[in-house]
């Protein structure tokens, strides 16, 4: 007897805290829930992340507050939900570089994507589109391609900056493709296109939003965008898969996680509050319009969505040189 009391002892309190975890699950969410985000205030991401926490509040009774914590490509933010109580109180709005390209191209990132979150929902993608100066003698993807392939190493394509998805979206697009292209990084989006409009660099690839005006004018020819199904702010533009290269995938994706360890009734919560917002005609509108295609899937299909996306990715950064310590 002396021997077992105390087992049994352990048995009790651990019961206990089972239980109470399933109260937990049952009366969530008990308090504000805090949407950390990566990046500062102001750039079309945080509209996305406010656009989702607005109408998330809505369906599950609790405040959803916007945290902006930027620094290191978003793994501070990172960082911090990997390390939060796994109670959902605490959310992560994603980004594909936290969630999939930070770890090969940072030396320490301080959290493992794929294991130290639990996946609830890829919320949605942003497509870049491949663009060119009129003046370049490349009508199509094709013609890009084939005259990247007789002039190998001279023609420069402009993102902007080290890292970023356009930059490896023309990396993939340089490895698939089998081509010899330069990569001419920017300070930003704006800078690149200004240089691409001013036939200083030949090519560009950008998320859609900030050329669509010079594309609709002419100013900017567009060759293809990087997602797998053509994206609703260009529906006319085919995607790079259809045209040339089966598969190929190069998006700015959105996804929604908790901290690893979050009860699974938390999680499935969570997965059809997110998937009711995503549904919302003003959400989906409001997303649309910031070039973001809705996506929406179960935390299953997110999760091996970011492991293999990891792969994909270091492979590429590998290739590229590319890092950002």
């Amino acid at each position: 007897m002396p021997r077992t009391a105390p087992i049994s002892a352990m048995i009790l309190a651990a019961l206990f805290a089972l239980l109470a975890s399933f109260a937990g699950a049952a009366d969530y969410p008990t308090r504000p829930v805090t949407m950390v985000f990566g990046f500062a205030p102001g750039g079309p991401s945080d509209v996305v992340a406010r656009l989702v926490a607005r109408k998330l509040e809505q369906v599950i009774g609790q405040p959803v507050v916007v945290e902006n914590r930027p620094g290191a490509g978003g793994n501070v933010a990172g960082e911090m939900v990997a390390r939060a109580a796994p109670d959902g109180h605490t959310l992560l709005l994603g980004t594909n570089g936290i969630l999939a390209t930070n770890v090969s191209l940072y030396k320490k990132i301080g959290f493992d994507p794929a294991k130290d979150f639990a996946p609830i929902t890829l919320v949605g993608a942003q497509a870049n589109v491949i663009y060119v100066n009129p003046t370049l003698p490349a009508r199509t993807l094709a013609e890009l391609v084939a005259f990247a392939k007789a002039n190998p190493g001279k023609i420069n394509y402009a993102s902007g900056g080290h890292g970023t998805a356009a930059h490896l979206a023309g990396e993939l697009l340089k490895a698939e493709a089998k081509i010899d292209i330069v990569h001419v990084p920017y300070r930003g989006t704006g800078p690149a296109l200004q240089d691409v409009l001013a036939g200083h660099v030949a090519v560009g690839i950008s998320a859609v939003a900030p050329v669509g005006e010079h594309i609709k004018n002419g100013t900017l020819r567009p060759l293809a965008v990087t997602t797998l199904t053509r994206t609703a702010l260009l529906p006319d533009i085919a995607t790079v898969a259809e045209l040339a290269i089966p598969g190929y995938e190069a998006t700015t994706w959105h996804g929604l996680v908790a901290p690893a360890g979050t009860p699974s009734e938390i999680v499935t919560t969570l997965h059809k509050a997110t998937m009711t917002t995503l549904t919302d005609p003003e959400v989906r509108k409001s997303l649309t319009d910031l070039g973001v295609d809705v996506a929406g899937n179960t935390p299953a299909e997110f999760g091996a969505y970011i492991r293999a996306e990891i792969p994909k990715w270091a492979a590429i950064v590998k290739a590229s040189g590319a890092s950002l310590d």
